[in-house]
């Protein structure tokens, strides 16, 4: 059985990106393996295992154009309006809160914010499959 371990960003500024998913997320530098074109800092916390990995190619001046693939990143949490109340405070943007009921049962609760890069988060809060 396949175990997910990590996923991986290009970003084009390190400690901003390290600074934005501390912030957020709570995310701590776990490992940061540095080579001569690039740098690998895998990002992680308590709560599990999983690790985000930043990639940062030494050679980009530019943002990185993030097309019309990629999705989200999405993470859980306890307290939804409190951690919302939190990222206002911190000045990180959040949106505004969803419920998503399609047919009249809620399926999620939920806010997007986005990393320095563009990237979109989904902050969920934990019930149902949402855990």
């Amino acid at each position: 059985m396949a175990k997910a371990i990590h996923s991986m960003i290009r970003v084009l500024d390190e400690a901003r990106s390290v600074a934005f998913y501390n912030a957020a997320f709570g995310l701590e530098v776990a490992d940061r393996l540095d080579f001569q074109s690039f740098t690998l800092v895998y990002l992680s916390n308590s709560e599990q295992s999983f690790e985000l990995e930043l990639t940062i190619n030494k050679d980009q001046t530019e943002p990185y154009d993030l097309g019309n693939g990629y999705g989200h990143f999405a993470v859980s949490v306890s307290d939804l309006e409190s951690e919302h109340a939190r990222f206002e405070a911190a000045g990180l943007n959040p949106r505004k809160i969803v419920e998503f009921a399609p047919d009249g049962k809620l399926v999620g609760k939920f806010f997007f914010v986005a990393d320095p890069d563009g990237y979109e988060i989904e902050v969920l809060e934990r019930s149902g499959r949402f855990q």
